[in-house]
């Protein structure tokens, strides 16, 4: 039996949640490169898998509000209020993560990727780590429909910092965001894929030392 209450709660939660990331992130300022890499990719009618590590996702949440992409959510409860808030803001999402329902999750970004001009963004470290080494459905899904694999960072001058698996980042108010976005990686059915996951992980890396020493100038 469905409990109304509940319901009106997590409604409830889902609104706070998403006018206090747009209060935070709105009185930051923000310097952002590379978007041309997926928009010139998108203009061409390809598909695109943004990637990043885990721990700087919430600038990027904010950065791509509203344009309808496809974020990938777990189905245990916190899950759930980040894909309320993100849908209150203009996300998509596909449920289920490599430990909940991994497959079907996988099947749907498969299916995405295979339409014309789409984006969908995978952690390639999440949803529990270890953290910054990729495992291998970004890849593989790249692999099976020829999407290309933008790379990305994100960092803040001014952020709290939470130890779990990993550090994940949250910008605090009157800082500057920096965000990177790198060159196209592709990768075809044959590559090896450790060769793939140590590409991958060479770019994320690359990107996150430069947004880092960026925000300590």
């Amino acid at each position: 039996m469905k409990n109304p209450g509940r319901k009106t709660k997590r409604g409830l939660e889902a609104w706070l949640g998403k006018w206090l990331l747009r209060f935070v992130y709105g009185l930051n300022r923000w310097n952002v490169e590379g978007e041309h890499y997926y928009k010139d990719l998108l203009g061409k009618g390809e598909s695109v898998i943004i990637s990043l590590w885990h721990g700087q996702l919430l600038a990027m949440f904010m950065l791509l509000a509203g344009k309808q992409f496809y974020g990938l959510a777990g189905t245990h409860r916190d899950a759930d209020l980040i894909a309320r808030i993100g849908e209150k803001i203009g996300w998509r999402f596909l449920r289920g993560s490599s430990k909940e329902k991994g497959l079907i999750a996988f099947k749907q970004i498969v299916s995405v990727l295979k339409q014309p001009g789409k984006v969908v963004i995978i952690t390639p470290d999440g949803p529990q780590g270890p953290a910054r080494i990729p495992k291998p459905g970004a890849i593989r899904a790249a692999q099976l429909t020829g999407a290309a694999i933008v790379p990305m960072a994100t960092q803040s001058t001014r952020r709290w910092s939470f130890r779990n698996w990993d550090t994940f980042f949250v910008a605090k108010p009157f800082g500057r965001i920096e965000v990177l976005f790198g060159e196209p990686l592709y990768f075809s059915r044959t590559d090896d894929p450790q060769r793939c996951a140590d590409r991958l992980k060479a770019a994320l890396d690359a990107l996150t030392m430069e947004v880092e020493k960026r925000v300590r100038d």
